[in-house]
């Protein structure tokens, strides 16, 4: 071996002590560096081989770089709302500048803020990238890589609004209420009025009114004109009437079904409420109004109520129906505004026309609502299980955009007591300006605004790797692939 070999594995041995100090006083110097991942040095030999046995060759160190990347670091409290940390795999994406084509990079420093142009970057210049959510929360088509990124950009020039897009309204109507001839005559007081405040594009508040009145069924009614209430015990007490006298009740497609009057008011009204289609459902609803007469009404929309004499002739010698006899057609149900259909045969004493009217004073929406007889609303439910009046296109005439809300009418009630407003609730608010911005624990960028609302307006990924410890480093606490 020649002294030069010597020297040689003296030097090399020194540097790679050298590259080890060097890491050692990097990972120093980025002690408080935030997202700083630490580089370790691990030693290999270089072994030389020589022609003789008798010839010693000597080798040498080398220094290895092992990145430590996909360490976990330890988590700060910190009283910035848009610093945010990683527990786990991932990388923030971030991009050198706003430009587009920009290449991406991946890092774990997390203290973004807010530079002049509302774009947040962190301690070392780089811009958070995510992508934009639409007004519903949802996300932009194509995410499957990082090209459907954009920088998240929190500026806003003037102020927010948040036009009024569904509203809740919770309140019982009284059972008790007298109710007036269908068709509702729509020139008398309601019985029920309550006033709703909704926002619309422009930020400007629009109130409407929502009148409620109870009204006659509008399926088909068969009305007496002899007063029953002095008839005591037994109908066949009552002129003209024997207790074998029968006749035939036919509703829609039901029946015919033979009523028999061997007993009193009582025992006819129960067999006609008893009288049932092939699903055990109740067709018909029989009662003696105020005035002591016997009145019929149809519990099947476009059902037909049909009344024929059997035995005897009570129908018009007793139980004064001659201006009944034969057919009382039921109203079309296709000429009926319904605001929500019925789920199942309509309660009779059930219904309520809905008018909701525009601060001008014209009819948003008019139509009927009905009520089973549990006191709850009877309608049928919407693909995603809710009750919803869905109003299009509301212009309100000052310039703002047409509007499209749902209200919410699951929880309307009738049961006999006083009118009572458990609830209203909407959302929407007027013009507010900038009072915030924070990132949650999802991910979202949020902004809060002084009118109360807030806004979602970016999601930010995170981007995992099968290595790593694999990546580049660049300057700025970040790496490439």
């Amino acid at each position: 071996m020649s002294v030069f070999g010597s020297l040689f594995t003296a030097v090399s041995a020194l540097n790679s002590q050298s590259q080890s100090l060097s890491m050692i006083s990097n990972n120093i110097a980025n002690v408080n560096t935030t997202g700083y991942k630490r580089t370790d040095a691990a030693f290999s030999s270089l072994v030389t081989s020589g022609g003789r046995s008798t010839a010693y060759s000597p080798g040498s160190v080398r220094a290895i770089q092992n990145a430590r990347i996909d360490q976990q670091g330890i988590l700060q409290q910190s009283a910035s709302s848009t610093d945010i940390a990683l527990s786990g795999n991932g990388f923030f994406v971030v991009q050198q500048g706003t430009g587009f084509g920009s290449e991406p990079l991946y890092t774990r420093a997390g203290s973004f803020t807010e530079d002049s142009t509302g774009i947040l970057k962190n301690t070392g210049g780089f811009t958070l990238m995510g992508w934009p959510l639409d007004q519903d929360g949802g996300l932009p088509a194509g995410q499957a890589d990082v090209s459907s990124l954009v920088p998240v950009d929190v500026a806003f020039l003037g102020g927010f609004t948040q036009p009024t897009s569904s509203m809740d309204l919770a309140l019982n109507l009284n059972a008790g209420e007298d109710e007036r001839a269908y068709p509702v005559d729509g020139t008398k007081a309601a019985d029920f009025t309550r006033s709703i405040r909704v926002f619309d594009s422009l930020g400007e508040s629009q109130d409407l009114v929502v009148n409620f009145r109870k009204h006659d069924t509008p399926t088909a009614i068969v009305k007496g004109i002899e007063d029953l209430t002095d008839t005591v015990g037994a109908l066949s007490n009552a002129p003209n009437i024997d207790a074998t006298d029968t006749f035939d009740v036919t509703v829609g497609g039901v029946g015919p079904t033979t009523i028999t009057l061997d007993g009193d008011v009582g025992k006819m009204i129960n067999d006609l409420n008893s009288i049932t289609d092939i699903d055990g459902n109740q067709v018909l609803f029989a009662e003696l109004n105020e005035l002591g007469r016997l009145v019929m009404k149809s519990r099947q929309l476009d059902a037909d109520i049909t009344l024929t004499d059997g035995t005897g002739s009570p129908l018009a010698d007793g139980l004064g129906m001659t201006s009944s006899i034969g057919t009382t057609a039921a109203i079309d149900s296709t000429t009926i505004d319904m605001m929500a259909t019925p789920d199942g045969n309509p309660n009779t004493e059930g219904w309520w026309e809905l008018t909701i009217i525009h601060p001008d004073g014209s009819n948003i929406t008019q139509g009927l609502l009905n009520f089973d007889g549990d006191g709850s609303l009877n309608a049928r439910r919407d693909a995603e299980g809710n009750i919803d009046l869905e109003l299009a296109g509301v212009n309100w005439g000052n310039g703002s955009s047409p509007q499209d809300f749902n209200i919410d009418v699951e929880r309307l009630s009738q049961f006999s007591g006083n009118y009572d407003v458990i609830f209203s609730d909407q959302n929407g608010a007027e013009l507010g300006l900038r009072t915030g911005v924070e990132i949650n624990r999802e991910g979202k960028v949020i902004a809060r605004f002084s009118n109360g609302a807030s806004a979602e307006l970016y999601q930010i990924p995170l981007v995992t790797f099968a290595n790593a410890n694999g990546l580049t480093e660049v300057s700025g606490t970040a790496y490439t692939e």
